[in-house]
């Protein structure tokens, strides 16, 4: 099914943006589909859905690329698959070449946001044929540890008292306790994400005993600005709908993506890579080394920047500066496209 989406970054000459419901080895997946020429395929993060790329889209599409953003498996208006199996790493990234399949494209530039990054890296180690290059958003990508996700979990538990959130969301609590408040809970944890928190209202990964994740966020009376009102209640009406289960499902599969990425230990994808985040961001601070060391594990890495000030919220909080990187990485890989840089983007 495909029919028209209108739009505020929509202007006259915008290439058009098309809604289309595509099944995927019986799982129906929405993808806006924008633009013509080589194809980009995001993906985003948590808490988001595809809407948080938005503000990419017209401006990718314009630059001469078929943008491609789909909503993971349950979350906005993707259907949820009735078992976690289909939320491994493994099955996504079979999925993700179904879509493209079903498009009739052959290749495709992954852009992935937080666990859409996560995703992106596996793809990029899976299907190198089909995935050429990636740019990653926000959170650094890891190698496959030496333990599985939850012995480590536990060690960090004994050791320090605390509950690593990553553990949390694992469970089932996690679901119940961001489901109470839908609006509360996206409000709370897109600002504490992002570049307008404080080091007081900055989140934390770990819970004391008797918190929940939503102690350790901090809860605005507004949502972040960088928000419209609209861009807020889109969200608030998809999770309304969905609940959080299905955007949680990519932490309750870190073991069983630990077990089936056995074959994928120290593999480094070697494809062109770029990697991009903000300089308030809590998980840039958490995971500082792993951005030292991208040139390790990206040995195609062409660049790798912050942007002073923004925070996890990247496509959001700073989408042309985001836009101007996306296509001098992309302009290396395309010189034949006719896009650059936006006028009066920032490549600072």
């Amino acid at each position: 099914m495909t029919h028209r989406v209108p739009g505020p970054d929509e202007s006259p000459g915008a290439h058009p943006a098309a809604a289309r419901d595509i099944s995927i080895d019986g799982l129906r997946w929405h993808c806006i589909d924008a633009g013509h020429g080589p194809a980009l395929l995001l993906l985003h993060g948590f808490p988001y859905s595809g809407h948080q790329f938005r503000h990419l889209v017209p401006g990718l599409a314009a630059a001469g690329y078929r943008v491609l953003v789909p909503d993971l498996p349950g979350v906005g208006d993707s259907e949820a698959p009735a078992d976690d199996d289909r939320s491994t790493h493994v099955r996504r990234v079979g999925d993700l070449v179904g879509l493209l399949d079903a498009l009739g494209i052959a290749s495709a530039v992954l852009v992935g946001h937080d666990v859409g990054s996560t995703l992106s890296f596996a793809a990029a180690q899976m299907r190198p044929d089909r995935f050429r290059a990636l740019a990653l958003l926000s959170t650094p990508p890891t190698l496959r540890a030496p333990a599985r996700p939850s012995v480590t979990f536990t060690a960090m538990r004994a050791a320090t008292g605390s509950t690593f959130y990553q553990a949390y969301f694992a469970g089932p609590e996690a679901v119940h306790e961001l489901d109470a408040d839908v609006r509360r809970s996206l409000r709370s944890i897109m600002f504490s994400v992002s570049g307008l928190a404080s080091d007081a209202q900055r989140w934390r990964p770990t819970m004391a005993d008797g918190e929940g994740f939503l102690d350790t966020v901090f809860d605005p009376p507004v949502p972040p600005s960088f928000l419209t009102d609209a861009d807020f209640e889109h969200y608030v009406a998809q999770y309304a709908r969905t609940g959080f289960r299905g955007a949680l499902a990519p932490y309750r599969c870190r073991d069983r993506d630990w077990e089936l990425g056995a074959f994928l230990a120290g593999r480094r994808p070697a494809q062109p890579a770029l990697f991009l985040g903000g300089s308030s961001d809590p998980s840039i601070m958490r995971l500082r080394t792993n951005y030292d060391a991208l040139e390790d594990l990206l040995p195609g890495l062409r660049g790798k920047s912050l942007v002073h000030g923004a925070g996890h919220g990247l496509p959001e909080e700073a989408p042309d500066w985001v836009v101007g990187r996306l296509l001098e990485f992309l302009a290396a890989l395309d010189p034949a496209v006719r896009g650059g840089p936006p006028r009066g983007a920032s490549s600072d």
